[in-house]
This record gives structure tokens, C-alpha cells and sequence, in this order.
């Protein structure tokens, strides 16, 4: 298993939580928070730039 770092949750209303890692080789991870062994991941600019464009508003239509 990889070393990951996990960020402390981002949490929303109720019990949606998440939490994003890293790892010494530059990958970057999604997971549910207390389900960190079922991850989503990529490369830390793929996750930079899903950030980027959530707070764009390119995600919007999922509210």
C-alpha cells in the first residue's frame, strides 16, 4: 500500500466527509473519509486542477 499523508476531512453537512492524501511520489488521493482504503488517484496536477476547476464553478450542476 502506498504511504499516503491524509488531510485532516472536508466535511459538508451530515456525514459527508472526505479526505485528500499525497505520497512521496507525487500521486494524490481521494477517499471517503474512514474509507481510505478504497481510494480514487492520480497525479497531484490532475488534483490541482480539479480543484481549480470546482472552484470555478465547472461542477455547479452537481448541487
Amino acid at each position: 500500500m502506498a504511504d499516503i499523508t491524509w488531510e485532516e476531512p472536508f466535511c459538508a453537512e451530515g456525514n459527508n466527509c472526505f479526505r485528500i492524501g499525497t505520497d512521496p511520489e507525487g500521486n494524490a488521493y481521494i477517499a471517503v473519509a474512514g474509507a481510505e482504503h478504497t481510494y480514487l488517484t492520480d497525479s497531484r496536477e490532475a488534483l490541482r486542477a480539479l480543484i481549480r476547476d470546482i472552484k470555478a464553478g465547472k461542477a455547479d450542476h452537481l448541487l
